[in-house]
């Protein structure tokens, strides 16, 4: 009996030990193998890149992009909005009936963060503005990327119902995620939130002011860009309210167009039925019904850029 297990016993581990051997061997051979191969050096090991022109411009008609110009970067922008086009031919649909305008400067100090100032006709509105990219879409790291925008904006007309200077200031803020699907399609989301200090609303006791609107406002706009040619794209944008006011809810906002870019410049030409320009009045107080085609209008942006 002790034989018969003492053989089985050794039988196994001779087949344990032959199959060990057999692993060690090829392990070897494989090693051997491999040693024989040229080591990449460290310093040709290319870490992935973030995916490039996303967006041709800072701009998607009336919405920032997610892009953010190299540092040292300067921008002037001219935004343009005709009257719409419900009088037709008795005002060459909006083109001759009064419009708004809006001239934009920005600057990129360091990398990913820009900064500017602007005035608006409507209001005369000045704003100060950022935007920084958090996230650079990335192959095998990031698959979006992601820039957050801030706005505040200051009505600066000669009027005796500001009672404060608060007032005078709305502020915005928008976190923008996109993606460059393809080569020729980019899409992105950025929901949004809007602050008013004065809202629309009715005295109903003396010193007493009650709101209709709430201070804040939340939206999200989604965005893309479909290229037609090197120097061509289709663009669309569409901003959702999400904010239920107890009366004078805003509009969704509409608009599609076609730009035409270069590595200096980007010309958008639309039309839309919004004008307004800032965020902050797009999104709170548009009430153009984008069901109604006589309320859209035409508008366009030109965007120069200088590195120094």
């Amino acid at each position: 009996m002790q034989s018969i297990v003492y053989n089985t016993v050794f039988r196994f581990f001779r087949y344990a030990c032959l199959g060990l051997c057999a692993v060690l061997i090829n392990a070897a051979a494989f090693a051997q193998e491999d040693s024989t191969q040229t080591e990449v050096p460290a310093q040709e090991i290319r870490k992935p890149r973030p995916v490039k022109n996303t967006f041709s411009s800072i701009w998607i008609i009336d919405n920032q992009t997610v892009m953010v110009p190299v540092k040292n970067t300067f921008e002037i922008d001219i935004m343009h909005r005709f009257g719409t086009v419900k009088n037709g031919y008795d005002d060459f649909w909006g083109l001759f009936s009064p419009s708004n305008i809006r001239l934009g400067f920005s600057y990129v100090p360091i990398n990913n963060l820009m900064v500017g100032v602007s005035i608006t006709k409507l209001n005369m509105t000045w704003e100060g503005y950022g935007k920084y990219a958090i996230i650079k879409q990335t192959p095998g790291e990031y698959p979006v990327s992601v820039t957050y925008f801030g706005d505040v904006a200051f009505d600066s007309r000669k009027k005796d119902n500001f009672v404060h200077f608060s007032d005078r200031l709305m502020f915005f803020n928008q976190l923008i995620i996109a993606r460059k699907i393809t080569d020729k399609l980019s899409l992105q989301v950025a929901p949004s939130h809007t602050h008013v200090n004065i809202v629309n609303g009715y005295f109903y006791e003396p010193g007493k002011y009650r709101g209709v609107m709430d201070h804040d406002h939340f939206a999200v706009s989604f965005s893309g860009r479909y290229q037609l040619k090197d120097a061509m794209a289709v663009i669309a944008n569409y901003d959702q309210p999400i904010t239920k006011h107890r009366s004078g809810n805003p509009s969704p906002n509409v608009s599609f167009g076609l730009e035409m870019s270069t590595s200096g410049h980007a010309f958008q030409f639309f039309i839309g039925n919004y004008s307004a320009i800032i965020p902050e009045r797009n999104n709170y107080f548009n009430h153009n019904n984008p069901a109604n085609i006589s309320q859209y209008l035409i508008g366009f942006n030109i965007t120069r850029l200088w590195n120094y």
